[in-house]
C-alpha cells in the first residue's frame, strides 16, 4: 500500500517563498515519476513539476526559475521549493506518483496542502 502525504501550505504574502513536502510510504517502485500538481479554485488539475528515481526534473512554464523540485531518497520525501509566489499560484498542491510499466497513468495521489498567496 502507498501512501502519499503533503505538508507545508501556508498563507503567504505575494513574493513570499514556501516549502512543500511530499513523504511516500510503501513500495513507491524503484522506477517511477513522483510529480507536484495543483488545482486552483474552478480550475482543473495541472502539473507543476516532476522528479523521476534518478532526478531528472520537469517544470510547468508557468513556475520555471521559480519553483524547485527535489528529492531525498533516503527519506523518500519530494520536496518543492516555492519562491516568488503570486497570487495566481493559490490552489491545493497533491503529490502524484507513477510507477513502471505505467508511467503515464496515477498509481497514487495525496490529498492535498493548501497554498494560499494573497496580501
Amino acid at each position: 500500500q502507498v501512501q502519499l502525504v503533503e505538508s507545508g501550505g501556508d498563507m503567504v504574502q505575494p513574493g513570499g517563498s514556501l516549502r512543500l513536502s511530499c513523504d511516500a510510504s510503501g513500495n513507491i517502485g524503484s522506477i517511477h515519476v513522483i510529480g507536484w500538481y495543483r488545482q486552483g479554485p474552478g480550475n482543473k488539475r495541472d502539473l507543476v513539476a516532476s522528479i523521476t528515481n534518478d532526478g531528472n526534473t520537469n517544470y510547468a512554464d508557468s513556475v520555471k526559475g521559480r519553483f524547485t523540485i527535489s528529492r531525498d531518497n533516503t527519506k523518500n520525501t519530494v520536496y518543492l521549493q516555492m519562491n516568488s509566489l503570486k497570487p495566481e499560484d493559490t490552489a491545493v498542491y497533491y503529490c502524484n506518483l507513477k510507477k513502471y510499466p505505467f508511467l503515464q497513468s496515477t498509481f497514487a495521489w495525496g490529498r492535498g496542502t493548501q497554498v494560499t498567496v494573497s496580501s
